[in-house]
């Protein structure tokens, strides 16, 4: 098994090469505003890295979000793509479950709150529960304003970078010297679809926009009468 997994939903954009039982190498880049430029060369180096031909990988991973319209449609078209040349399977994991997923991997036991940047003064997140290394969704994925969150789940211990952005907000973060767990990881997340590929999981593609894009077209122009 050669996965190749991708993750374009949060700030970082991260690809990772996972043979089925650990992961071979990783890459990231934290830059919001340049998922479609980066992308490409760093699937390339994270493959060569690996000392994985195209031709090797015989599963994609992408995180479906949520996160914002553009930066999300990145990794979703790119992984699409090469699994259709390809003609491999490819498979979805919400990037919020990658992020719990660390937080249990680095040792967290109990409730857990994951919160990322939506923009808008908003945060994509949903409550998890970590127990013996394994991970299980409470909520489904929601946007919303960080003050609109019930005080029982901002009292929680939270990644992401919600705790970084709204710091009054969302007090306490679970790891709030450093910088592992505010965005996803791709070797996490791949690590998570291979686990998921084989206890044979439904893994759909399908996009976790959660809310409309901030572009789009504009209105028809009115006819003169």
């Amino acid at each position: 098994m050669r996965i190749l997994a991708m993750d374009t939903a949060t700030s970082a954009i991260t690809v990772a090469v996972h043979d089925g039982q650990r992961v071979l190498t990783t890459r990231a880049a934290v830059d919001a505003r340049r998922h479609t430029e980066l992308l490409a060369p760093m699937l390339v180096e994270t493959l060569t890295a690996a000392g994985t031909g195209v031709e090797e990988v015989t599963h994609v991973a992408v995180g479906t979000g949520p996160g914002p319209f553009t930066g999300l449609r990145v990794g979703l078209v790119t992984a699409q793509t090469f699994a259709h040349a390809r003609g491999i399977g490819v498979h979805g994991v919400c990037s919020l479950d990658a992020l719990a997923a660390a937080a249990a991997g680095q040792g967290h036991e109990g409730d857990l709150l994951v919160a990322t940047d939506a923009r808008r003064k908003e945060v994509y997140w949903a409550r998890y529960r970590c127990a013996d290394g394994g991970v299980t969704r409470r909520d489904e994925p929601t946007v919303t304003k960080p003050a609109d969150l019930p005080e029982e789940v901002r009292s929680l211990p939270t990644v992401g970078r919600g705790p970084l952005i709204y710091p009054e907000l969302l007090a306490h973060p679970l790891d709030p010297s450093g910088t592992d767990l505010l965005d996803v990881d791709a070797g996490v997340l791949a690590a998570v679809a291979a686990a998921r590929i084989d206890a044979g999981d439904a893994m759909p593609v399908e996009p976790l926009y959660l809310r409309r894009p901030d572009a789009v077209a504009p209105d028809a122009p009115k006819v003169a009468r």
